[in-house]
């Protein structure tokens, strides 16, 4: 008998034993199946005596087992057909792929890519068709490609994101047509105009930063967006900024200034970007001690160093050191020294603040310009380019001339983008001059509608070519007419006539007037005349000219008259006895001299411009007389460049020889002085303006910021001008005459000035302190602004 404990232990042992073994059964039956199953996909093989493709249509079936890599009767692994599945599908060819082995035959089977039947933009408004199937890959007629197509919508973003839009979403989309072909449409999303919010600066002490937002080309949204494209936010636009900030510190003297960084930060809306340039200005230097040295044979020091017009004292700027650089080796030209190089060499004295410049005069390495190749130019001559260097093949190699030639090419605004760049040529001691450049339109044509309170409405056509069939020439024609005139204009000039620095062109002009407000009487006025402009130094240019000119005076129906209605038997007055004369031609020669130290004056901020010239009558026609007119104008910025200050000084006269009296439509008679209208003051008989053979003007005025954004582009001046017009034959007179001497004028008054997407305009609101009687105020006057 077992007692109870024992019986359940020995039942529980039982039961641990049988389930033992037949834990031990299944782990047996599990290792036989597992050793049963191949683990290795690849020790799998096949050997396909024949291979079957089915699906296609344009692709065929040698290139798919090209793809495939599988020969018959070859062995391979179920690795190797997943391989082939890969290479055929990684082709791009197809759209599906299935590659099935079926005993000893392998099927292939392909569903190809449609064809492209048409490529169509959905959305865009801003950017044309045109110009969007130039930026992308896929065309029609072509195999349809969903890579292609992603990187086609890719570069359709960027070329959105370069135009101000970083919001702009492109999804290409096909449509199923028959034939297996489909239609690839591009649906664009343009957002809108991500614009330039705020600029600012950070580190800047000398200068406002309302002075640098005026440097640098991006500008802030203003209230006319949509007219100005300066506004939106360009990544390429921003990098040129900050080399007119470096240019512009540097030209000032701040020659450790950098830009140390940009942050250009994107509004939470996505739709404006907040620009901030971190720059470190540095201190101003100016120049020290000039000096010059020779190491080159034959060279005098002394005689270069006397061309130097840099002194001591002035505000130090790379420009004035590379146009002495430029100074002395046209000096070593006409000496017949080749080879020579001026290398500056520039000893800093912190102490004082000043650089001392050495001027060097080495011998440099015997290298001369093999040839120029020209490339990119399809409209513009090679000869157009090409005279923009001084160096020919055969010259010796010099890089500042070279660099020189560069900026000439860009300042001919013929090409939106231009590279000049040396290489080695076929021998060491020879170099190639490659110039890439990539046109611009040039052309321009406009309409307008005009008005005035003497003209009323008026219309105008012009039509204006830069570079002319590709010449580089300058050709321009005006119309405009109004109820009571037409004008007729026609020039042309070619820059380098027979190849030379020598300006040839012409201007011809007719126009006609019925009757204004200040003329009471009908004129003809025809004028042509060609001329010759050249240098005559490094500041100056001389031009000489013929000029022959028609001028007419009719149907005068002035005050004077005894019955407006009719002719009178006899003339009355001054100007209806210079009616009575009809048409007179004149012909003769002229001159005109002008200096001009805006661009290559010692100080960036300063310049003065001269101009003085003379007009002879009497070589053939019906007058005789010599025309003097002279101008000087000066200009300066001062508190930081923040004020403008400018003077005007100019005068003309007018001679008349053998008993001949000039006549109103010679005289001077237009707005001289701000503050009276065109022939608005001068020599009056009655109430009709003479014009005077004299007249001289003194001109002050200022500009300055009103305090206002700069991205309205407001800003404010104020003037002050005195002036008068005298000088006239009285003989012929009926009433009285006054204001035949000298009387000067005396006008105060305030501008303001808009930089408007339709130009500069300026708004001139004046008083007149001293005027005569007769004088015909102008108390208010819109005009283009003209840039000194």
């Amino acid at each position: 008998m077992f007692s109870p404990i024992l019986r359940r232990r020995f039942q529980n042992t039982g039961t641990e034993a049988s389930s033992s073994l037949i834990h031990g059964w299944f782990l047996a039956i599990f290792t036989i199946l597992c050793l049963s199953i191949p683990t290795d996909a690849s020790a799998q093989t096949y050997r396909f005596t024949s291979v079957q493709i089915e699906g296609n249509q344009r692709v065929e079936a040698g290139t798919i087992l090209t793809y495939a890599g599988i020969a018959r009767g070859e062995t391979v692994s179920a690795g190797d057909v997943n391989d082939a599945y890969q290479r055929i599908l990684g082709s791009g060819l197809f759209e599906t792929v299935s590659v099935e082995p079926q005993g000893s035959r392998l099927v292939i089977r392909v569903t190809e890519y449609p064809t492209i039947n048409k490529v169509a933009f959905e959305g865009n408004k801003r950017l044309k068709d045109e110009d969007l199937a130039g930026f992308i890959e896929s065309t029609s007629r072509q195999v349809f490609s969903p890579t292609k197509a992603e990187r086609d919508a890719a570069v359709i973003v960027e070329a959105y994101e370069q135009n101000g839009r970083v919001n702009a979403r492109v999804t290409p989309r096909i449509i199923r047509r028959s034939d297996n072909r489909v239609d690839l449409v591009f649906e664009i999303f343009e957002g809108r105009l991500t614009e330039v919010n705020r600029i600012g600066f950070v580190g800047n002490r000398d200068y406002s930063d309302r002075r640098l937002r005026r440097v640098i080309d991006s500008k802030q949204a203003g209230l006319l967006r949509a007219l100005i494209g300066r506004d939106t936010f360009v990544e390429d636009r921003v990098e040129f900024d900050k080399q007119l900030l470096t240019d512009f510190y540097q030209s000032r003297g701040y020659i450790d200034f950098r830009v140390t960084g940009t942050n250009a930060e994107l509004a939470r809306e996505r739709d404006a970007y907040f620009v901030t340039f971190n720059i470190q200005e540095g201190q101003q230097f100016r120049f020290g001690e000039i000096s010059t040295v020779s190491d080159y044979e034959g060279a005098d020091a002394d005689d270069y160093q006397a061309v130097l017009k840099i002194k001591p004292g002035v505000v130090y700027s790379p420009t004035l050191v590379e146009n002495s650089i430029a100074r002395m080796e046209r000096l070593a030209v006409s000496q017949g020294l080749d080879f020579m190089r001026v290398e500056p060499r520039i000893t800093r004295n912190d102490r004082d603040l000043t650089l001392d410049v050495e001027f060097v005069l080495t011998r440099g390495p015997r290298v001369f310009v093999e040839r120029i190749d020209i490339e990119g130019n399809t409209t513009t001559l090679d000869r157009v380019i090409r005279r923009q260097f001084d160096t020919v093949e055969g010259d010796p190699f010099n890089p500042r001339a070279i660099r020189e030639s560069a900026e000439r090419i860009r300042a001919l605004n013929y090409f939106s983008n231009s590279s000049v760049d040396a290489r080695e040529g076929s021998r060491p001691d020879q170099v190639v001059i490659d110039v890439d450049v990539e046109e611009t339109t040039t052309g321009t044509l406009s309409f307008g509608v005009s008005y005035s309170t003497n003209g009323g409405v008026g219309l105008n056509a012009g039509f204006s070519e830069r570079n002319f069939l590709g010449r580089g020439q300058t050709l321009s024609a005006n119309v405009s007419a109004s109820s009571d005139n037409a004008q007729y204009s026609l020039a042309f000039s070619e820059p380098a006539f027979l190849g030379r620095d020598v300006e040839f062109g012409f201007i011809s002009s007719l126009t006609e007037t019925q009757g204004e407000t200040n003329e009471p009487f009908d004129t003809i006025l025809g004028a042509f005349r060609p001329s010759l402009t050249f240098p005559v130094s490094e500041n100056g240019r001389l031009a000489l000219y013929y000029h022959a000119s028609y001028g007419e005076m009719d149907d005068y129906f002035g005050q004077f008259r005894d019955d407006p209605t009719t002719v009178p038997i006899e003339p009355n007055g001054i100007l209806a006895t210079e009616a009575t004369q009809g048409g007179l031609f004149s012909s003769g020669l002229g001159y005109n001299y002008t200096y001009d130290t805006r661009r290559t004056g010692l100080d960036p901020n300063s310049g003065v411009l001269l101009s003085f010239g003379q007009e002879f009558a009497g070589l053939g026609g019906d007058r005789e007389y010599v025309k003097s007119t002279a101008r000087i104008i000066g200009q300066t910025r001062v508190l930081n460049e923040e004020v403008t200050l400018r003077a005007t000084l100019e005068g003309g006269a007018l001679n008349f020889f053998n008993g001949q009296e000039s006549r109103a439509i010679e005289r001077f008679n237009d707005q001289i002085i701000r503050g009276f209208e065109p022939n608005g003051m001068g020599p009056v008989e009655g109430t009709e303006h003479l014009g005077g053979d004299f007249f001289a003007a003194l001109k002050f005025e200022a500009e300055f910021p009103l305090g206002l954004p700069e991205e309205y582009g407001i800003s404010g001046g104020a003037f002050y001008d005195i002036g008068a017009i005298w000088g006239v034959d009285t003989t012929n007179a009926v009433g009285p005459v006054a204001s035949t001497g000298f009387k000067d004028r005396h006008v105060v008054g305030v501008s303001l000035f808009w930089e408007s997407p339709f130009g500069p305009l300026r708004m001139n609101f004046s008083q007149a302190l001293k005027k005569e009687p007769g004088d015909i105020e102008q108390t208010f006057d819109l005009t283009v602004r003209s840039e000194f």
